[in-house]
This record gives C-alpha cells, sequence and structure tokens, in this order.
C-alpha cells in the first residue's frame, strides 16, 4: 500500500514514524494529516538509502535543490559534487533536471548516492530523446510519456513534476489572453506546443488514470506542475493561471481517491503584496494539498541576485501557508549554476524557510534563535557554528574573544565586563 492509503487504514508505517519523531509531532496527528492528504511522505518504494522526508500542514518548510546536466555544459562529475554539496548544506531534497549526456545513467548513479528523496521532471528526458532521434517531440504519443515516467519511477524517483494541468481550454485561454513572458515553464511549453500542432488534449490529463497506476505502483508522489505559472510580475495572478490551478484541485482530489500522494507546485514571478493572497488562494483551490514554490521572485531586475529576491517572496509565502521551497541560484535567468552558486542557492533558501518557520510559530525554530543570540551573548564562536545554517562562515576565534568588527569595543564584552545585572 502507499503511504496515503496505510494512513486511511490507521497503519503507522516506519517512514511515518521517523517523520513525527524528527518534526516534534504526534504519530496520529501526522497520519491524520497524510491520510488526508495535506501531508506526502517522499519515498519511493524502490529508493533504499533515502531518508523520507514529509512536507505539508503542520511540518516545517522543506528546501529542494535543483541540480543536472545540460547539453551545453556540465558532466556526471561536476553534478554528484553539486549532489554532496547539497546534502552537506542541508537541502531536504533534490531533483535531477538532466537534459544532457546519459540522462538515464546520470539518475541512477545520483539515486545510487543520494541519501535525500529525489525527484525528477520526466517529459525533460522525452524531450531530449525527440530531439536526438528523427521523431520531434510533436510526434510523441502518450505511451512514450508514460513509458519514460514508469522508467524514472521504477529506478527509485521519489516524486515527479507533471505538467497535467496544461489542459486544452488552459491552453486556449492563454492565448486569448497574452502575457508579457508567455509559457516559462519547458515541461508547460512543451505539452501547449503540442496541444496546439495536435489539436488534442494533453495526454497526461486526458490518460491521467494511466498515469496514477504507476505512481500507486512504486508510491512515487505527483508533483502537480504549475505550466504556466508567472515568469514575470505582470502576468502574476492572470486568468490562465487561475485556470490551471482550478484543474490541479481536481487532479489533486483524483489522486488521493486511487490512493496516490500529490502536491502541487506555484509561483513563479509574484510582486510582494500578491503573495499572501495568491498563496491562500492556491491552497483553496487545490484542497490544502502541499504546496511547492519556486521563489516567489519578488522583482524581475536582479539577475546574478535572484536567490535573493526568491528569498523573500519564498519567506513570504512560506508564512502565508507554502510547505516546500525550491531554491533558485545567483544564476537563475543567466545559466546553469556552478557548485559554489548551488551552496548559496541552498544556504538562501534555507535563511528563507527558517525565517518562515519562525513567524509560523514553529518553537524549535524559535529556540535555535535563541540559543544562538545566547551562543553571540557569550562569544561562544563553537555554539554560534553549530546553531548557524552555514558553518563555514566564521573566522578561527578563540571562544570569549571577541570578532574583528568591534574588537575591544566589542558591545557584548564591554556590557558583560562593566554593566551586566
Amino acid at each position: 500500500m502507499t503511504q496515503i492509503e496505510s494512513a486511511r487504514n490507521n497503519e503507522l508505517t516506519p517512514e511515518l514514524l521517523q517523520i513525527a519523531e524528527k518534526e516534534g509531532i504526534s504519530s496520529e496527528e501526522l497520519r491524520k494529516k497524510v491520510a488526508k492528504g495535506h501531508v506526502v511522505i517522499l519515498k519511493n518504494i524502490n529508493h533504499k538509502n533515502v531518508t523520507p522526508i514529509g512536507v505539508g500542514e503542520g511540518l516545517s518548510i522543506k528546501v529542494n535543490a535543483n541540480i543536472g546536466t545540460s547539453h551545453q555544459r556540465s558532466g556526471l562529475a561536476e553534478e554528484l559534487k553539486k549532489l554532496q554539496i547539497v546534502e552537506e548544506t542541508g537541502a531536504d531534497t533534490v531533483m535531477d533536471l538532466s537534459t544532457g549526456g546519459d540522462i538515464d545513467a546520470t539518475r541512477r548513479s545520483i539515486l545510487s548516492k543520494s541519501t535525500i528523496p529525489l525527484g525528477t521532471v520526466p517529459i525533460y528526458q522525452i524531450g531530449v530523446t525527440s530531439a536526438n532521434s528523427q521523431e520531434s517531440f510533436m510526434e510523441v504519443n502518450k505511451d512514450d510519456i508514460l513509458g519514460i515516467i514508469e522508467n524514472h519511477c521504477r529506478d527509485g524517483v521519489d516524486f515527479i513534476t507533471v505538467h497535467c494541468g496544461v489542459t486544452k481550454a488552459v491552453a486556449q485561454c492563454l492565448e486569448q489572453n497574452p502575457r508579457v513572458t508567455g509559457i516559462v515553464s519547458r515541461g508547460g511549453s512543451m505539452h501547449a506546443s503540442w496541444i496546439k500542432k495536435h489539436n488534442r488534449e494533453n495526454p497526461l490529463y486526458e490518460y491521467y488514470d494511466e498515469l496514477l497506476d504507476i505512481a500507486k505502483t512504486y508510491d512515487t508522489t505527483l508533483s502537480l506542475g504549475d505550466g504556466l505559472r508567472p515568469g514575470s510580475g505582470a502576468d502574476a495572478g492572470d486568468r490562465a493561471q487561475v485556470m490551471e490551478t482550478i484543474v490541479l484541485g481536481e487532479l489533486v482530489q483524483r489522486a488521493r481517491n486511487a490512493g496516490v500522494q500529490a502536491m502541487v507546485e506555484g509561483p513563479g514571478h509574484v510582486p510582494f503584496n500578491l503573495i499572501k493572497g495568491m498563496i491562500e488562494t492556491i491552497k483553496t483551490l487545490t484542497f490544502k494539498a502541499p504546496l511547492y514554490v519556486l521563489g516567489p521572485l519578488v522583482t524581475d531586475i536582479a539577475p546574478g541576485y535572484d536567490h535573493i529576491t526568491a528569498a523573500i517572496g519564498g519567506t513570504a509565502a512560506a508564512a502565508a501557508g507554502a510547505d516546500f521551497l525550491c531554491y533558485v541560484t545567483p544564476s537563475e535567468h543567466i545559466g546553469l549554476p556552478n557548485p559554489e552558486q548551488v551552496r548559496q542557492g541552498v544556504v538562501t533558501s534555507k535563511i528563507a524557510a527558517h525565517a518562515a518557520d519562525v513567524a509560523r510559530g514553529r518553537q524549535a525554530s524559535i529556540e535555535q534563535d535563541r540559543l544562538m543570540s545566547a551562543a553571540r551573548m557569550n562569544l561562544d564562536w563553537k555554539k554560534q557554528a553549530e546553531y548557524a545554517i552555514d558553518k563555514n562562515v566564521f573566522e578561527n576565534i578563540d571562544d570569549g574573544k571577541p570578532c574583528t568588527m568591534c574588537g575591544e569595543y566589542c558591545s557584548m564584552k564591554i556590557f558583560k565586563e562593566t554593566v551586566s545585572f
């Protein structure tokens, strides 16, 4: 049985018990959330060396990091180095978005080494495979698509992004209501192009029941992709985005009824003042499914610094109810990130997640802040490194000594020595 089926049968799986202990939540409370579909447990039955992660209502906010080869740059060795950095820096999950080299071999190698849940976007491989053969992506059929998806699930992929909500009606809505940046989702654009070429329904929507059968077999969580997420602030909250979100809510319900775990992906580029309302609306329209957001990026003019614009939006989104932040690196909109940019992306997203956990009243996060403050007051550098998100930023300073910012004029040192009461 899948995790959601087990929860409905009042069974406490080993994965559920492990997550409940880590999150500081009762196993029975977590079971109820999983049974309702408000929490998903990311753990494919074939991914043996992975630590399961819970995403959703009442749990700590999770952070995902993307890695993967491209046709223009990078190979397996560099991506495995990125995986190591991702795990060391504390990301909760990783996605392999490879579009270059031997995609199957890359995915399987990452799966064999990843101790955190792995996600993929199978449609990328379908696009690459068709581009490398005599067959255009426009000529693929539902068996081609479902075949690749099953390969990913069979290999042990814990969650897959599938753009089932880009339906024929949604694509027509977009055509009738033009955007500044059109479709910025690669998977979304591929499906919309296929629909327009054939004047037929998206195969992943038309044959959704067959997709559910595959996901159920391996307990792979469906991450229902927002193929029409806004790619600019000007497009945020438009008719096509809302229409797709309504479809995603329908698909969430169908997945739950079939015993399949599902979460929903969200924007995208969203002005800061619109984030709270948008997150609450998406949560309502998708029946409190766990919400996985990219950013949101609060401005469009910060290439090279989009990890910062995403952290600003990510904090606001998670404080408003989003459950899962996909990191953004400094190279977003510029190129494939290098290992150092991957590290920066994870750290920045973890800061956003922690800030939102504090805002949501998560006591473990509040206590971590308090302990850090006490360590600062005591000039205890070892403790500060223990509580810090990035433990590698500290100078080599003896405990009890001030840092080089203030030196002997350190306010905390002076207070303790002369004023403390």
